[in-house]
């Protein structure tokens, strides 16, 4: 396989196209129809999909009904087939063509010399301002049909699934305008049948909102069926006797919008999208009820009588650049509005988890329990500590309630201890320090460790005496006092096993950031500033002032002496381990995929979106090396660490990115090998690529 080449990193191009239309001129319409065909070919697309009925316009009436025009469209037909001999993309237009006794509104899919197959429109409006059962037939009775068309006897229905044999899970239905406005479209059928790529050539004159009914519509297609859908709107040109028209063209999968041109516009656009197969199959492999719908609709419907026509594509080879978005960090949106909805959710999701747990044990053991948490200073400890500060609000209890204790060992900083005293001070919490650094070097006596004898010794037993020591205390604390101890450990550390097993971080009664990850709990913490949840009523905050400053902290464990540790030395950027994770357990993806995304999101700091608030000096790029080192070190550790995710307490799932939990998203094997995965980047990740990738256009 060629790493570079979208096509076998299971990606397929396609494009929406509108064109000025020649009302009732198809040989004119033929020629405009074939020069957007080979802008979509030089782009590399597989599918090129143009308006309803765009080799004559939409909108010429009785005109339909008319050998002369009918007879031209056929010609129209023979022109743009012909002309795609050299032509890559399968190019979807729309014809009126007459089956047996009736004229039908068609959609005609060719392909290097030669038309593939005819759908013709199911459902036709005839309602408010249309009228198309005037002139057209329904085609919803044509499965199993076959048209002669240009002398050739090709596959006629709406039953027909064009699959590209050189293309894996390239799949193309094709349906027209009306055919997605009713409850039961063709393209929801053809999904479950296997269809991958929902096609649809719509007239669809404009008025007021319909543009975002169409959206909607789009969207929810793409969604439901886990599946790709492409959508050409008729624009310039039409008739405006008594309609307009804005020529919207738009590519959504699976819910997200790829790509959309202008509306209204002057002349030819076409959106163009590289539409993530992989994802598809992964989705429908994951979500079970799409098989099971199948199977259901398969009992009382026609699913079984899909057609399908091969073709090879032939797809252009090595690289052809990434025409669509990949976001840097998939758990953070890069849009204000929609980042700022996400945190208020995730952090309201967090507080009433934590309020409920609460409440039960309040009922189970008669009395209300505390809650013992450890407060390093950290992003952690501190996000965790202002989720039950707002938990107890709530619970209308006193944030005295909170025993945050401060364990200072061999590495503590007195910058973070600050913050840390800081932060519990302007929150009322109850707070105290227990200095760990007696018991921990008793212990490391205790051990014969070489650290007892003054030797500078800072190995994994030396780490986890601290981890351990702390969390044992906290346990004991909750005994003593009648209290929870409230974990603070992240969904990115449990995913690189960056916890110390059992009396240790990894343990808690409930882990209220379990399902958070690292990169998105500082814009949490953003968040909590900005929306004043602990500001005073003219504004000020002194939890605010202390919260802006650990914001700006590097990330530490500080478990070693001799200068500051940095976590991310250990486990690697979280910003590329959070993209590794949100792939490997939302989509599926292999080494190879992830690579060739995040070399795409990475490896330019100036090109792209980043979320609102992310400082620029701190905007970091990684080459394909990084990246590749930094995927095999998240493989080995993701694979070693699955006993400690196996073992976790209870916390709350907030990302549909996924959870960690071995009752939630994740279950996995504690002995499960990462050979597979490891050879995968040795054999199909190269080390470097000696010249730039071009960069996403979308």
């Amino acid at each position: 396989m060629d790493f570079l080449s979208a096509y076998d990193q299971g990606f397929a191009r396609v494009a929406a196209c509108t064109v000025p239309v020649s009302i009732a001129d198809p040989a004119s319409n033929a020629t405009t129809i074939l020069e957007q065909a080979r802008a979509c070919h030089d782009e590399g697309a597989a599918v090129a999909v143009f308006p309803e009925l765009s080799m004559c316009g939409y909108a010429i009436e009785d005109l339909f009904l008319q050998d002369t025009l009918l007879e031209s469209v056929v010609e129209g037909i023979g022109t743009v087939v012909a002309g795609s001999e050299e032509l890559t993309p399968m190019i979807v237009v729309g014809a009126p063509l007459v089956h047996g006794s009736r004229v039908l509104n068609c959609a005609v899919v060719i392909h290097r010399g030669r038309v593939l197959g005819v759908a013709p429109k199911s459902y036709l409006p005839t309602y408010r301002e249309f009228y198309e059962r005037r002139w057209f037939a329904a085609g919803d009775d044509r499965r199993g049909s076959t048209i002669t068309l240009l002398g050739a006897e090709v596959p006629f229905g709406p039953d027909l699934l064009f699959t590209a044999t050189d293309v894996p899970d390239l799949v193309v239905h094709v349906e027209i305008c009306e055919d997605m406005w009713v409850p039961v479209p063709p393209s929801s059928e053809a999904a479950l049948a296997g269809a991958t790529v929902l096609c649809n050539l719509s007239g669809s004159p404009i008025t007021i909102a319909r543009a975002e009914d169409r959206r909607l519509l789009v969207r929810s297609a793409s969604s439901r069926c886990s599946a790709a859908y492409v959508f050409a709107a008729a624009g310039q040109g039409e008739s405006t006797t008594d309609l307009s028209w804005d020529g919207q063209t738009m590519i959504y999968e699976c819910g997200d919008l790829l790509a959309e041109s202008e509306r209204f516009p002057d002349g030819p656009r076409m959106s163009v999208a590289d539409v993530d197969l992989d994802r598809i199959r992964q989705e429908r492999l994951r979500q079970g009820t799409f098989d099971d719908n199948r199977r259901g609709v398969a009992e009382r419907s026609v699913l079984g009588d899909f057609r399908t026509v091969e073709l090879e594509l032939r797809p252009p080879t090595g690289d052809i650049g990434l025409r669509r978005k990949v976001d840097r960090f998939p758990f953070v949106p890069d849009e204000a509005e929609r980042l700022a909805l996400d945190c208020y959710e995730a952090y309201n999701i967090q507080v009433s988890g934590l309020e409920q747990r609460l409440h039960s044990l309040e009922i189970k053991q008669s009395g209300q329990p505390k809650i013992v948490i450890g407060v390093s200073g950290g992003l952690d400890s501190t996000h965790a500590l202002i989720v039950a500060a707002k938990a107890m609000d709530r619970l209308e209890r006193p944030r005295e309630d909170i025993h945050a204790f401060t364990l200072p060992g061999f590495a503590t900083g007195e910058e973070t201890k600050a913050f840390a005293t800081r932060l519990c001070k302007s929150l009322g919490v109850t707070f105290e320090e227990i200095d760990i650094t007696p018991a921990a070097s008793q212990m490391l006596s205790d051990l014969d460790h070489p650290f007892a004898a003054g030797e500078e010794v800072y190995d994994v037993t030396f780490e986890n005496v601290q981890a351990g020591l702390r969390t044992d205390y906290l346990f004991r604390l909750a005994n003593h006092r009648g209290g929870i101890v409230l974990g603070t450990g992240d969904l990115s550390e449990l995913a690189l096993g960056w916890c110390t097993y059992g009396v240790g971080d990894q343990m808690s009664h409930y882990g209220v950031n379990a399902g958070v990850p690292k990169t998105l709990i500082q814009h949490l913490i953003r968040w909590v500033i900005d929306s004043g949840q602990f500001a005073d009523p003219d504004g000020s905050s002194d939890t605010n002032d202390v919260l802006q400053e650990i914001l700006a902290q590097k990330i530490t464990p500080e478990l070693i002496p001799g200068g500051t540790q940095s976590t991310e030395d250990s486990v690697g950027p979280y910003s590329l381990q959070d993209f590794t994770l949100y792939n490997v357990i939302r989509r599926g993806y292999r080494p190879r995929k992830i690579a060739f995304l995040a070399h795409h999101a990475w490896s330019d700091a100036t090109v792209g979106e980043w979320p609102p608030g992310y400082p620029e000096e701190g905007r970091p790029a990684y080459d394909l090396a990084a990246i590749r080192h930094w995927l095999e070190v998240f493989v080995k550790r993701f694979f070693a660490n699955q006993f400690k995710r196996s073992a976790l307490p209870n916390g709350p799932k907030v990302s549909a990115g996924g959870t960690m939990s071995p009752r939630g998203d994740w279950r996995m094997p504690s002995d499960a090998s990462a050979a597979a995965w490891l050879a995968e980047i040795e054999r199909d990740i190269p080390r470097d690529i000696p010249r730039d990738i071009p960069r996403d256009t979308a």
